[in-house]
């Protein structure tokens, strides 16, 4: 004997039944009688029974009424419709003739009967008729367009994505005024059946990379997907890696800004950051900002950034080195001074750091979890007393503290969470070296790192792009930004369907 699973799976794929009643027994149950599942039953001239069916709280219940209620109730005051003559097909009068709403298609098996029920779409049911009418007007409470929360900017676009997709894609429209401005959409997740669109400019974005999309999101066989991170580990080139092939974001200026470079958006609905593909390296440490202030502001933001990164990834593990095996290369005073500190300090600078950045890492974490006015306070003072009652009991020396404050602001000023996270864990592994091999064991970890970024791709591009295979030419976007102006062609990297972004300005 089958089972009930079996059993709703084969109903699912059969074709819609003429007996309106049978239709509507066999959804509800198939919903398992779910409370939330409104059915409305019409009789309309020449005793056409009908069925209206939606989900309560997907559907806007005041267009329901107004498109699809009101009109059939006319209906139903006529002496006589010409749907209920023989020989006539009465859907096709209901959905050209009597109903007001827009989107209106046919449906012919009851798999994509669910699927529109599901998605806040109403289901007319008609007796006699082997079709549905699928009629979309579907409505839910959703969160509205406010400020970015993990990419601020002080001079910029203050509106960023939200987990609706049509939203989101309505504010990159808003962006690009074009036509070439291209959305596909697809269903990935057998449960979930989640939405998920692929944002493009034709003509800019190579035919070879919006194919590789299509593929990677057609090929992906999971069962519910509730975020982008979900398809982010099917989609990149390499998942034995640290560093993220994929780039994210909630801005839709910087989402726009990658679609006019040849790059694709993939949205997901349900989660604000939009995934932006091919990703490179440099891109991580670009932000909104930069484009919005002068150029040499925004040049010496980006190299400031740079620094940072080498500070986050480098600081602790030069301590240890330099503490542990090389102090000859500190100044004398310098010398005495941490000396004198770590006298009392029962623990080696590795044991040392490793506490520190571990406490670090604990407290910045309970920060994020707990309730955002309590996590502030967490965050400040639970450094503030942990830090000067770990000096005064001797446990870490007040040098350690310095270096890993410093690290930790600097990991802060990584636009991208991704990359941030991504340094924070190299860098416990360069501590490790440099305990071990001291500034050797530093090096042969930079050669490695550098070895590997190299060899990633994103999407068939080098990661490293336009450093590493380094092009002259393209560095006016890379390590700092020249003037607008100047900035007249797009990457070459990415491969864009026409190159030039701007003409030469007539003097």
């Amino acid at each position: 004997m089958p089972s009930a699973q079996t059993a709703k799976v084969t109903a699912a794929a059969d074709p819609i039944d003429p007996a309106a009643s049978r239709n509507l027994d066999a959804i509800r149950t198939a919903l398992g009688g779910s409370q939330d599942l409104i059915a409305k039953e019409m009789t309309l001239p020449g005793d056409l029974r009908t069925a209206l069916v939606y989900i309560d709280g997907l559907s806007d219940n005041r267009l329901i009424h107004s498109t699809i209620v009101e009109p059939m109730q006319r209906l139903k005051q006529l002496p006589e419709w010409p749907g209920a003559a023989p020989g006539t097909d009465p859907l096709k009068l209901l959905r050209e003739d009597v109903l007001s709403a827009g989107d209106i298609r046919p449906l012919s098996d009851m798999q994509n009967l669910y699927d529109g029920l599901l998605s806040g779409n109403v289901i007319l049911l008609l007796d006699g008729c082997r079709e549905a009418l699928r009629i979309g007007i579907p409505y839910w409470e959703d969160r509205s367009v406010s400020e970015p929360i993990s990419q601020p900017v002080i001079r910029g676009p203050m509106e960023a994505f939200t987990e609706n997709i049509r939203t989101n894609t309505a504010l990159i429209r808003r962006k690009i005024k074009d036509p070439r401005l291209w959305l596909e959409s697809m269903q990935i997740g057998t449960v979930t059946k989640t939405n998920v669109g692929i944002m493009y400019v034709q003509g800019l974005a190579p035919d070879k990379v919006t194919a590789e999309v299509r593929r990677r999101l057609s090929a992906i066989r999971i069962d519910g997907v509730l975020e982008g991170g979900n398809i982010e580990e099917f989609i990149q080139d390499r998942t034995q890696t640290p560093f993220a092939t994929v780039f994210n974001s909630e801005r839709p200026d910087a989402i726009a800004a990658g679609l006019l470079e040849g790059r694709v958006a993939i949205l997901v609905d349900g989660t604000p950051f939009v995934l932006l593909v091919p990703a490179l390296f440099t891109q991580f440490f670009q932000s909104a900002e930069d484009y919005a202030q002068r150029a040499d502001i925004g040049s010496l933001l980006r190299i400031l950034r740079f620094l940072c990164l080498f500070i986050a990834l480098l600081a602790p593990a030069f301590y240890v080195a330099i503490t542990t095996f090389h102090q000859e290369m500190l100044p004398t005073s310098l010398l005495i001074n941490l000396a004198a500190q770590r006298e009392g300090v029962p623990f080696p600078a590795f044991i040392e750091a490793l506490m520190m950045e571990i406490t670090y890492e604990i407290l910045r974490e309970a920060g994020v979890r707990m309730p955002r006015p309590v996590g502030q306070a967490i965050s400040i003072v639970g450094t503030l007393v942990i830090g000067q009652a770990a000096v005064e009991a001797g446990i870490v020396s007040a040098a350690m503290v310095i270096i890993v404050s410093i690290t930790a602001i600097s990991s802060f000023v990584i636009p991208n969470v991704s990359m941030s996270i991504s340094v924070r864990m190299i860098r416990f592994l360069l501590m490790g070296l440099a305990a071990s091999f001291g500034l050797y064991g530093i090096m042969i970890g930079i050669l490695t790192l550098v070895l590997h970024l190299c060899s990633l791709h994103s999407f068939g591009v080098p990661y490293m792009s336009p450093i590493a295979p380094f092009e002259l030419d393209e560095q006016k976007d890379t390590l700092f930004r020249i003037a607008m102006p100047r900035m007249r062609g797009r990457p070459r990297a990415l491969a864009p369907g026409n190159v030039k972004r701007q003409r030469r300005a007539k003097r």
